[in-house]
This record gives C-alpha cells, sequence and structure tokens, in this order.
C-alpha cells in the first residue's frame, strides 16, 4: 500500500490490518452508528429526571415554551443545559484524553498526567477560598490561568537538563506537579469551610446546576481547542514515527507540540471550570476507540468527539436514575463504568497501542 502520510500504521511492527486510510472499511458505518448513540443519550438526558414528564409535553416544552407550566420549567431550566454542557464538555475531556495520549505516546494518559486539571482546581480553591470569588463566570478564568502556568511549568521542568523536553520527563513532571497541586488544594478546602461547601461537588464533576449562559459564552475557547487539536492529527500520525522521522516529512515538531500543549490547556482548563474534574472520560473513550479504528489519530479524533459526550450523557442519566430523588454526580458515575472497562482492556492479550 502506499500513501503520502507517513502514520503510525506504517511501521513494520503493526499489522497490514492497522494501516490506513482504507484498511478498515466499517469506520465510517461506525461513525454513522456513534452519531445515532450520541442522538439517543441527548434525547435520554432531556427525557429522563425525577420528575417523569411524557414525550408529548417534552415536545411542547421545546417548541412552544409556558413559563407557567412547572413541566417546561424543569425542561428548559435543569435538563436543556446540563445536556448542552454534557455535548461541551463531553468532545473537550475526549478530544483532550486523545491529544495527551498521542502526545506521550502513552495508550494509558489522560490530562490528569501532565497537571493541567490539578492547575486549573488549586486556580479556581485560590479564587474561591481567598478572593471569594464564586461565581463560574469570576473563576472560570482563574481555571484556564492555572491550567496555563501549570502546563507552561511542565513543560519547563520537562525542559531541565538541557535538550527538548520529551513525553517522559513531560510525564514525571505533570505527576509530581500534580500531586503537590492536589495536596495544597485539598489543605485549602478543609482550612476554610466555605471553600468546601462551594467547591465539594466541583471537586466530583457534575454537568448540573449550570448557567448555560456563562457555559455557552466559554464555548468558544473548546471549540479553539478542538479546531486546533484536529489541525494537528496528521502530523501527529507522523509523530508517532519519531522526531526524526516526522521531521523528514515536513513536520515542525516544536510547532506541534507548542500546539497540542495550548490545544490542551483550553480543553482541559475550561471543563475543568465547568463541570469540575471528570475523570476516565478522556482517559477510556481515545483507548476504546483505538481498539476498534486503529491508530490514526484522524479516525480516532473524530469517533471521540462523538463517543466522549456520549458517554457522558449516558452516566449522568444512569446517575439520576440511580438515585432519582438527590441525583449522583457524573463523576462518581464515570468512575464506576470506566474502571471495569478499563480492567478488562488490561486484560486482553493485546491492548491497543499507539
Amino acid at each position: 500500500m502506499t500513501s503520502t502520510l507517513p502514520a503510525a500504521g506504517r511501521h513494520s511492527t503493526r499489522p497490514a490490518s492497522s494501516e490506513f486510510p482504507d484498511a478498515r472499511p466499517h469506520r465510517k458505518l461506525g461513525l454513522v452508528l456513534a452519531v445515532v448513540v450520541l442522538a439517543a443519550t441527548v434525547l435520554a438526558s432531556i427525557s429522563v429526571g425525577a420528575a417523569a414528564i411524557s414525550p408529548s409535553t417534552i415536545v411542547d416544552a421545546l417548541l412552544h415554551y409556558d413559563d407557567t407550566i412547572d413541566a417546561h420549567v424543569t425542561i428548559h431550566e435543569l435538563r436543556v443545559p446540563r445536556t448542552v454542557v454534557g455535548l461541551i464538555v463531553g468532545p473537550a475531556l475526549g478530544l483532550c484524553g486523545a491529544l495527551t495520549q498521542a502526545y506521550t505516546r502513552n495508550p494509558l494518559a489522560d490530562p490528569g498526567v501532565l497537571g493541567v486539571n490539578a492547575g486549573a482546581m488549586f486556580a479556581v480553591a485560590v479564587a474561591i477560598g481567598l478572593l471569594g470569588v464564586t461565581a463560574p463566570l469570576g473563576y472560570i478564568w482563574f481555571a484556564l490561568l492555572g491550567a496555563a502556568v501549570v502546563t507552561g511549568l511542565v513543560y519547563l521542568l520537562g525542559s531541565i537538563g538541557g535538550g527538548r523536553a520529551t513525553p517522559a520527563k513531560l510525564l514525571l513532571a505533570g505527576v509530581a506537579i500534580t500531586a503537590a497541586l492536589g495536596g495544597l488544594t485539598t489543605a485549602l478546602i478543609l482550612k476554610q469551610r466555605e471553600t468546601f461547601d462551594s467547591m465539594r461537588y466541583m471537586q466530583i464533576g457534575s454537568i448540573g446546576g449550570r448557567d448555560l449562559a456563562t457555559v455557552l459564552g466559554f464555548a468558544p475557547l473548546i471549540v479553539v481547542g478542538i479546531l486546533l487539536g484536529a489541525a494537528a492529527a496528521r502530523s501527529l500520525n507522523a509523530l508517532a514515527l519519531g522526531d526524526a522521522v516526522a521531521a523528514g516529512h515536513g513536520v515542525r515538531t516544536g510547532l506541534l507540540r507548542t500546539g497540542v500543549l495550548v490545544s490542551i490547556t483550553l480543553l482541559a482548563g475550561t471543563a475543568t471550570a465547568i463541570a469540575g474534574p471528570i475523570g476516565f472520560v478522556g482517559l477510556m473513550v481515545p483507548h476504546v476507540v483505538r481498539w476498534f479504528v486503529g491508530p490514526d489519530q484522524r479516525w480516532i479524533f473524530a469517533y471521540t468527539l462523538l463517543v466522549a459526550p456520549a458517554l457522558l450523557l449516558f452516566s449522568d442519566v444512569l446517575g439520576r436514575i440511580i438515585l432519582p430523588s438527590g441525583e449522583l454526580r457524573v463523576g462518581l458515575v464515570t468512575a464506576f463504568v470506566g474502571a471495569p472497562v478499563l480492567i478488562l482492556l488490561a486484560r486482553r492479550k493485546s491492548v491497543s497501542g499507539l
């Protein structure tokens, strides 16, 4: 097979079935199926809740909203906003995980290993606990600043000793900073009860109770992050073969790494500020997707952008079903759903590699 693009699938150690672009004809069909599944989870997110609402009432609420009808208010003020949050945060978490795995060449990496989530949460804790900022519109900027500062610090620490920042150095620096900031954040929360009350649900991760106008106002940041990540997909295929091979095919590796880090910062920082540190979505989805579509980052990213929000919304709906009166937070559900799946994947004889 000939190809104009060097790809991880062209490596001699990979089977021919992993080559692309045409070795896996089921990819397009699977993409259509992913769209259908996402649409089904969106419908379920709007339909399922503590209050039973008939389909006709839901349609009427969406088309002819009347704020004097309780069911209409429930749909517009509670279910639609959390569904929109899931559709915005889900792709951000999933693509951020896929970028992190491709960047570090580690199929089990997630945004947390680079310290981005920890930086965002620590900055939010400082904003709430020390500066008295309680509105999401205020502390989301602190989250982005914290994510950006920590990303830069990780990159600098990974460059210590001369030479460029390799994926292994970045992973070690990210894990160390994550542990340190996690301890500081916990200490700050425990010291100030007001901070704990404001952040306890955010620490778990939830897509409920968010102001839709605020969320939509920061959606462009996630869109920019997604576009940057998508633009890097072809070059990341080449980078999987090594820096020398990528450079030989015209890839500017320094610019590529900078763009990927900016994308990860925007996606993880904004998603964490909106919904808190929701785990397993960015770790599990790209890993499972890679199992089905192979190592081509273009397909991995396309699938992840659909499967990640579907998983997030499904987990949110499942939490409402399990605990309808009090609502089981989506961050807990994704952990319960994700852990068994990853254990099963780990027990497979051949895991999906990069």
